[in-house]
């Protein structure tokens, strides 16, 4: 199926839940956090292909590991099969963005096609992502991060299987968790407060999900500031937290420094 075609399925299935859409996201419950969550956003058929899509051993992935995170990661789409891009770029396409948008209530939004953060991300058996802010800017440090579309793809995922995207209050202590449901898109409002996370993976099979991520000139809250991804340790890990005060600070000094992004490009340089 094209690019069109997806993005047109998406956006009627958003204007279908439209006045709910509005109601989750001007009242969060459970956390500070602005975010939406629908269910059932394409067919059943067509979550299932992306997900028998994905490659079950996360072939070509970028293996991402250490003391925040572990898990899988893949850009460069151009190798796998065409219902990945499909539905990662019908994410991007403007009458989605512009849906979103008005969703959300939100002026000039703009997509990132170089997939600087986002993409496919593939999490296994004792995977997780620690509570964490996300990096305020693109790549470019031109545009602000604003909202994250994260749409989930393994059938008859449930609470008890971990891998589960959670909320945070502002001092990381108390989460909402939603489940990374089968067909289940999530949008998050991204800024300084908004802390979440994906809870250690617990079965073998695989969670799968669609990253993307929409960027704008204008800040969360209209003035100017710069952090890198920065992470905490959860409430049962003291260690962890002191951890990454020191590593936030360290990479956040790095990076004002060089006016590199959340510490990609450092990455990629060591790599070559």
């Amino acid at each position: 199926m094209e690019i069109t075609q997806i993005a047109a399925l998406i956006v009627d299935r958003l204007d279908s839940l439209s006045g709910e859409i509005q109601q989750q996201w001007n009242h969060p419950v459970g956390t500070h956090t602005r975010h939406f969550v629908v269910d059932g956003l394409l067919t059943d058929e067509m979550a299932q292909a992306i997900y028998e899509a994905f490659p079950r051993n996360a072939d070509g992935f970028f293996d991402r590991q250490s003391f925040r995170e572990k898990k899988k990661t893949l850009t460069d789409l151009s190798d796998y099969p065409q219902i990945l891009s499909a539905v990662t770029y019908a994410m991007q396409h403007p009458s989605v963005v512009n849906k979103v948008a008005e969703l959300v209530g939100f002026d000039r939004i703009v997509p990132d096609p170089s997939l600087y953060a986002g993409g496919l991300s593939m999490m296994f058996k004792d995977d997780f992502l620690n509570p964490h802010i996300d990096n305020s800017h693109d790549g470019a440090r031109d545009l602000y991060r604003r909202l994250n579309l994260l749409y989930y793809v393994s059938p008859d995922w449930a609470l008890e299987n971990g891998g589960n995207f959670e909320l945070w209050d502002h001092q990381v202590k108390v989460q909402k968790t939603v489940v990374s449901k089968f067909n289940r898109l999530v949008v998050m409002e991204t800024n300084k407060y908004s802390w979440h996370s994906v809870s250690g993976v617990r079965v073998e099979t695989p969670r799968c999900c669609v990253s993307n991520y929409y960027f704008s000139a204008t800040s969360p809250d209209d003035h100017d500031y710069f952090h890198v991804t920065s992470f905490s340790g959860r409430p049962e890990e003291p260690g962890r937290r002191f951890l990454g005060i020191v590593d936030n600070h360290l990479r956040n000094t790095v990076s004002k420094v060089l006016r590199v992004g959340r510490g990609k490009n450092l990455v990629n340089k060591k790599q070559q």
